[in-house]
């Protein structure tokens, strides 16, 4: 019997963790990271703050939860996205999960922006492994899986050890043989390449999801396939646009002919420039 009392009690506790964990991202969504308080938490689901105490021993550790929660949803994302295509398909899944990801991230800007915004206190540089880190470490290997796999099925090229800036070889040394075990034999090199990669994913989605290219462009996601024309080639993979895209009848093309006709005429002499 106590067995059982004790199995029940845990999980009514693991259900309460969850519930709070689900009250922060809520208010997070609704009001902002500013708003993540505990008295906020704690007057939504009808407690004290001092009683959310008996589940976690900190704020930090409480958004910690959240962070956690949140990679667990976006690797979720990803992973669908991957089941739509079939395993052999290399290129077609790279495309889909770097879509995936953009998709995710337009609909939950305000979780994108606590995992890959401005962190909040406590968030950062965390000595020892939690459920934050376990849950981002398996949204990396979402990507890093893949790219390993490409690299064992189709090798790309990339440069020799001694080809890497000395200042970036120990970083990428280091992370290699921090992530994978029994990853000696890897290039630097793939390592580098797979961090630039993630360097123009990112980046490109941050971009908009801040509202950085608004400057420019009302639409983006021309210039995000773009970006992911360019990387393919790059990576031995064959770029698609994806389904429904107008630019796809069109052909989209990267020779610089293909865009010319999109660019205004300078003015002639007797001219006044166009600017609409």
């Amino acid at each position: 019997m106590g067995g059982l009392g004790e199995s029940r009690r845990d999980r009514l506790r693991a259900a309460t963790v969850q519930e709070i964990t689900e009250t922060a991202r809520r208010i997070l969504v609704d009001q902002g990271p500013e708003a993540v308080t505990l008295r906020a938490i704690a007057r939504e689901m009808g407690m004290t703050a001092p009683g959310l105490y008996r589940y976690f021993g900190s704020h930090a550790e409480l958004l910690r939860h959240v962070v956690g929660d949140i990679f667990n949803d976006l690797t979720a994302a990803l992973e669908e996205g991957l089941r739509a295509v079939p395993d052999g398909d290399l290129s077609g899944r790279l495309l889909a999960v770097a879509r995936s990801f953009r998709r995710w991230a337009f609909a939950h800007r305000r979780e994108y922006g606590l995992l890959f915004g401005s962190p909040l206190p406590g968030l950062t540089n965390r000595k020892q492994i939690d459920v934050a880190e376990e849950s981002a470490q398996k949204f990396g290997w979402t990507f890093l899986s893949l790219f390993l796999e490409l690299w064992q099925k189709a090798p790309f090229p990339v440069p020799s050890d001694d080809e890497i800036e000395p200042r970036l070889r120990g970083q990428l040394r280091r992370y290699r043989d921090l992530t994978l075990e029994g990853g000696a034999e890897l290039p630097l090199g793939v390592i580098q390449t797979f961090l630039q990669s993630w360097v123009r994913l990112q980046g490109a989605v941050s971009l908009e999801i801040f509202g950085h290219l608004e400057f420019a462009l009302d639409d983006p996601e021309p210039m995000f396939e773009l970006m992911l024309a360019d990387m393919a080639p790059q990576l031995g993979l064959k770029y698609t646009p994806p389904p429904g895209d107008p630019a796809k009848a069109a052909g989209r093309g990267r020779s610089g002919n293909g865009h010319a006709k999109h660019w205004p005429k300078p003015p002639t002499d007797n001219e006044e420039p166009d600017h609409r």
